[in-house]
């Protein structure tokens, strides 16, 4: 990456933040027929541990349908293969599974009550994701004997870090998951703030739920196994709002105060703005309040055009050095015409389901989708809510792989 001019980085040095550093060009890196892989890009970086934060992974009912193979089988990975090597790109992969996965047995919906077949989970992981949170306010739209199936379905995915927010039993529910790269040792912990008043809790330990003693508790246990990162994925927020609420403010201190190294926020579908708070011993705490959506066929705008978190750590001082945004955009196809009525019919019949990076992205797919938007509101839409606090760019693909 090239160097800031001088008075940038001074202005960074002084807030204690790093971002991607400007560019004057588009850069020289691998383009979508790369053979790059993870192993060449971690070997290339030594001291270098990425993060890479998703948003939302929503079954919807179209997307399922759009999955499902003549035999009655699904595949989802067609619609997110554009992002399989980004996603290796990194080593600590965060992805947020919004949904309930039981499989058939408990029968397959979208909204408003999930559940996915298991080759979802299947596909997330081969997408690349290996840090997950499955706890959301969708948790118990079955019954527990659902989540079990689902906690089943991610613990037979191969190279996991961590799995964490749904539980078949109480020690699952206590348990704090910790995990090495590169000897830096980090503990994941995930929870929602909340649950659908349609689906309440049917037991003590089948979801995290948040609350303040159970985060301290779990905090103080993951500092005594050592964890020199503490990472915290939460559901909080008002749906469909880039607002940061006040509870999410408190909530973003108060695991600040106690010691939580990185808040990965969803719940509200769309982008809202990251931040970073000072904890009462002096420590730094970065926080993505919501990272948006990542595969899904919601309707607004702001929900199909979102992207993934990039966060750069040093392995030696175990804090952050970069921070950037690689944009994406949610594409589907109907008619006008269907776009208007939006009858059980219509949803169903929207079709053509690809995830691209916005830089590949053209007026045409958006007007085939019947948006009234633009690449460049969208981008600029993006870059305004990431500005907020800290000076965060947008990236493209070759520069997320230099």
């Amino acid at each position: 990456m090239k160097t800031l001019i001088t008075l940038v980085v001074a202005i960074l040095l002084v807030s204690g933040v790093y971002v991607y550093k400007a560019r004057s060009g588009p850069g020289k890196g691998p383009g979508p027929a790369s053979s790059i892989n993870a192993e060449y890009n971690s070997a290339s970086h030594p001291n270098r541990i990425r993060l890479l934060a998703a948003g939302d992974f929503l079954a919807h009912d179209s997307v399922n349908a759009n999955a499902k193979q003549p035999d009655g089988s699904y595949d989802y990975l067609p619609m997110m293969d554009n992002f399989t090597q980004i996603f290796h790109g990194a080593d600590i992969r965060f992805c947020n599974d919004g949904n309930l996965n039981g499989g058939p047995a408990y029968g397959i919906s979208g909204y408003p009550k999930f559940n996915s077949p298991t080759e979802f989970v299947r596909d997330m992981a081969r997408v690349g994701c290996n840090v997950v949170n499955t706890g959301t306010n969708h948790s118990f739209d079955r019954n527990q004997a659902a989540i079990n199936a689902s906690v089943d379905a991610w613990a037979a995915q191969p190279n996991m870090l961590a799995v964490a927010g749904e539980n078949k039993d109480q020690a699952q529910h206590d348990q704090v998951h910790v995990f090495s790269v590169k000897g830096v040792k980090f503990a994941f912990l995930a929870y929602t703030t909340y649950l659908n008043t349609d689906a309440p809790a049917q037991d003590s330990y089948g979801v995290d739920v948040y609350s303040d003693s159970f985060a301290a508790a779990q905090i103080k246990q993951a500092k005594a196994m050592g964890a020199q990162v503490i990472i915290v994925s939460i559901r909080w927020g008002v749906e469909y709002s880039p607002v940061i609420s006040d509870s999410q403010r408190r909530t973003a201190q108060f695991l600040a105060d106690q010691g939580v190294s990185l808040i990965l926020g969803h719940g509200s579908h769309v982008l809202e703005p990251a931040q970073q708070l000072t904890g009462n011993t002096g420590n730094r705490t970065v926080i993505w309040y919501s990272l948006g959506n990542f595969i899904n066929t919601q309707l607004p705008a702001d929900t199909l055009f979102n992207g993934v978190a990039v966060i750069d750590y040093d392995k030696n001082s175990r804090r952050i050095t970069d921070m950037g945004f690689l944009p994406l955009y949610m594409h589907y196809e109907w008619t006008a015409a269907q776009a208007k009525a939006q009858t059980p019919q219509d949803l169903l019949a929207r079709h053509t389901i690809k995830m691209y990076l916005l830089e590949n992205t053209t007026q045409q797919m958006i007007d085939a989708q019947q948006l009234d938007t633009t690449v460049q509101q969208q981008r600029q839409r993006l870059q305004n809510t990431l500005n907020t606090y800290l000076k965060i760019p947008l990236i493209n693909r070759s520069q997320y792989f230099q």
